[in-house]
């Protein structure tokens, strides 16, 4: 069997050295390295060769690669690399990279060609605006040297090829034999776990509606699991939407791991770069961060004992790092290459610059993904593919700026002003974006890379995050079409001539961006108790045609929850200065009946906070707890640790929110839910604006924009009461809309409206 590895890839693991260096200058994007490729080879005499595939073989390695240009006249191999500023600023490390990776491809082309010697060049190609400019470096050598160069590299990487090889062939042979990590399924979960694996066999896309409490966390990872080795998994992405369902993936498959004694799997968290970072005020290069100097002359052990644990969460990472002396959250960069399991957010995958998906795409993987309570993935995938840009932040960077970057932003702030000069309204949508604009903030993202990549060390925090901002702005301009809203809104203070506007690429269906990274994947299973109706998951997510379909009956009986219809109090926002008292005594009465632990949830903050004022004013002696505005996730573990076997109390929150789904109370941890809300989004001029373009779309205009997104939070909420089939409670739905036929048949079936 041999090791397969790309070009890149080998000299990423065999000549990096040195520092961590991730001073920030502006690199090309991926469409500047393209132009400034295209712009290298145009320049060629004819007859030079770009894109040449070439491979070799060494021991058990096979090693393959694309060299980027090769003039046959000159005997000249070009290894091409797009940059901005000063060419002398350039790390060591990243040039000694830069001559590996040429190296190994002159080493190729020798051999492919029979050449005896070769011309080597490293082609720095500028693509600072206006500049367009070469440098070229040239050295020459034998094709003896390049061998003994290439077989060197490889020496150096086999040693960890055999042991990848080794790992692999044990892994695959484990996960054949790997038994159900309990004593038996719970119902419902074998027909969701047997749809898993038929995805994963037949290579396709699955939705799957599975209700809580029968275990699919388990049940989507043991069946892909036990796929891997007759569909050739590379690697398995688990991708949740929030910490909690993290933690569930990452217990899931510490239970598989312990249920099958030495199961050579290696399972590792990817956390977001400020939760793992060690020293928050130092930059990230080895002349301020401890952990940035010497980084990648330490990686190699901390690499290998990582490994060897197997397990890499979050704090197993942090403590092999520290242990070692490099930065944990690059380290856990580095393991992707080196892990089975890969438990993340939806952006590693989704998102615009999704890591995941580079790397799988990069490298041939075949991945198998996972989307946890994937109900959510439309608002998220939404906001990823959304850019908003405040002129308030333009006028107080303009204040503060550079003299060189003056001009540019005046220029922006004056097209700005163009674009609603005669907007009257607060809100308007705009059929398309004024090409003077673009042009404008164009021009002004060309100049402050330019300044930024002159300046690296004196990098201003609000001009770089305006640049960031304007760079995502600009992308999603590029591709803004049908599938998007582009409006403008007045700030307030406007009329004062200070408050000026902001203008937002507002995505609604996010399907052209996702269809791609679902094409990517060998299969991809989106699971959650609430994806009904599933065609309106499957259009707006971009789902293939042929995604499979399944509808996990519940495994609870209508017994076990009473379901309890309050169609005389009105929710409706006109209305709920007067549903204030009667929510409050509904909520007494029961707690009255029935003492122990109920949650509340109210469909904004405002809601929810009057209803707790007057319910602690009214019921005194009865123990609340109230989810407060951006808790953050310490605030969040303590309020739901509130809630325990023998505690008594209501909690209030908000639906939708952090306490509405995702969360575990089982038993008497919960008894009761009271839901004083439909859900509906709120009615205003932009989701008018949603409404109407997905009618133009789907044909479903209001259920798109506000029936489904509003039932499913609800049902959401109301799936917290039960987790098991001992469990028992109560469900209040409080609103006279819930009786209206549309919105009962969006209501789970086994549920009994009393």
């Amino acid at each position: 069997m041999k090791y397969v590895v790309a070009v890149r890839a080998l000299c990423e693991f065999t000549a990096k050295q040195g520092d961590l260096d991730l001073h920030f200058t502006p690199s090309p994007s991926a469409q500047e390295g393209i132009a400034g490729h295209l712009a290298v080879t145009g320049r060629r005499a004819a007859g030079y060769e770009t894109e040449i595939s070439l491979s070799g073989e060494y021991d058990k390695l096979h090693v393959r690669g694309r060299a980027d240009g090769y003039d046959s006249a000159r005997n000249r191999l070009e290894e091409i690399k797009t940059f901005r500023g000063d060419l002398n600023l350039m790390p060591d490390n990243h040039r000694h990279l830069h001559w590996a990776q040429v190296k190994i491809y002159g080493h190729l082309l020798c051999l492919a060609r029979g050449l005896s010697e070769i011309t080597l060049a490293l082609v720095y190609y500028d693509v600072g605006k206006g500049s367009g400019k070469e440098t070229v470096l040239t050295r020459a050598f034998s094709a003896d040297a390049l061998k003994q160069y290439f077989d060197q590299q490889c020496e150096c990487f086999l040693a960890w090829a055999e042991q990848e090889l080794a790992h692999r062939a044990a892994r695959d042979l484990a996960l054949s034999d790997l038994s159900f990590p309990h004593a038996s399924f719970r119902a419902g979960q074998r027909p969701f776990a047997a749809a898993v694996y038929q995805s994963a066999a037949k290579g396709r896309c699955l939705l799957a509606q599975a209700p809580t409490g029968i275990g699919k966390t388990v049940g989507a990872l043991f069946p892909l699991l036990k796929a891997c080795p007759s569909q050739r998994v590379d690697k398995i992405f688990y991708l949740a939407a929030k910490t909690p369902g993290r933690k569930l993936a990452l217990d899931a498959l510490s239970r598989i791991r312990d249920s099958a004694p030495g199961l050579p799997l290696r399972v590792l968290e990817l956390v977001a770069r400020d939760k793992a970072c060690e020293h928050p005020d130092k930059a990230c290069h080895g002349q301020s961060c401890p952990l940035a100097q010497g980084f990648y002359d330490r990686l190699p052990q901390a690499r290998s004992a990582a490994v060897a644990a197997g397990t890499m969460d979050k704090s197993a990472l942090r403590e092999i790092a520290l242990a070692h002396n490099i930065c944990p959250y690059y380290l856990s960069q580095d393991l992707v290459r080196w892990s089975d399991a890969i438990v993340g957010d939806y952006n590693y995958y989704f998102d615009l610059n999704a890591m995941l998906h580079g790397l799988s795409v990069a490298n041939q993987w075949r991945v198998g993904v996972l989307v946890d309570e994937a109900h959510n993935m439309i608002e998220r995938t939404r906001k990823m593919y959304s850019a908003q840009l405040d002129q308030r932040d333009l006028i107080t960077l303009r204040r503060s700026a550079p003299a060189a970057l003056k001009r540019p932003l005046q220029h922006l702030h004056r097209q700005w002003n163009a674009l609603h000069q005669e907007q009257e309204a607060d809100y308007q949508t705009h059929d398309a974006i004024a090409e003077p604009f673009i042009a404008a903030l164009q021009y002004a993202i060309a100049d402050i890379t330019d300044h930024m990549s002159e300046y690296p060390a004196a990098v201003d925090a609000e001009l770089q995050r305006f640049y960031f901002d304007a760079l995502h702005f600009s992308r999603m301009a590029e591709s803004f079409d049908r599938h998007s809203l582009f409006d403008i809104v007045k700030n307030k203070g406007h009329g004062n001539g200070r408050g000026g506007v902001t203008l937002c690429i507002r995505n609604i269906v996010p399907a052209p961006f996702l269809a791609p990274r679902f094409a990517a994947a060998h299969s991809t299973v989106l699971f959650s108790a609430t994806l009904s109706p599933w065609h309106f998951y499957a259009d707006t997510l971009g789902l293939p045609a042929d995604t499979g379909w399944i509808d996990v009956p519940s495994p609870f009986a209508a017994e076990q929850l009473s379901v309890q219809l309050i169609s005389r109090i009105s929710t409706r926002y006109r209305h709920r200065d007067d549903s204030l008292a009667p929510i409050a005594d509904l909520i007494a009465t029961q707690y009255r009946q029935q003492a122990g632990n109920y949650l509340a949830f109210f469909s904004s903050y405002d809601y929810l906070q009057k209803a707790a004022a007057l319910f602690r004013a009214r019921y005194p002696d009865i123990p609340i707890l109230e989810q407060a505005r951006q808790m953050d996730e310490s605030e969040r573990e303590r309020y739901l640790a509130s809630f325990t076997q023998t505690s008594e109390g209501v909690g209030f929150a908000v639906l939708g929110g952090s306490f509405a789904e995702g969360i575990d109370l089982p038993g008497q941890r919960l008894i009761g839910a009271f839901i004083a809300t439909l859900g509906l989004p709120q009615i205003n001029a932009i989701n008018e604006q949603i409404m109407q373009r997905m009618d133009a779309a789907f044909g479903a205009g209001y259920e798109y924009t506000y029936l489904y997104p509003g039932l499913q939070k609800v049902v959401q909420a109301a799936g917290r009461v039960i987790r098991t089939q001992e469990d028992r409670g109560v469900v209040y739905l409080i609103d006279d809309r819930f009786a209206q036929a549309d919105v009962r048949r969006l209501l789970p079936e086994w549920w009994k409206l009393g």
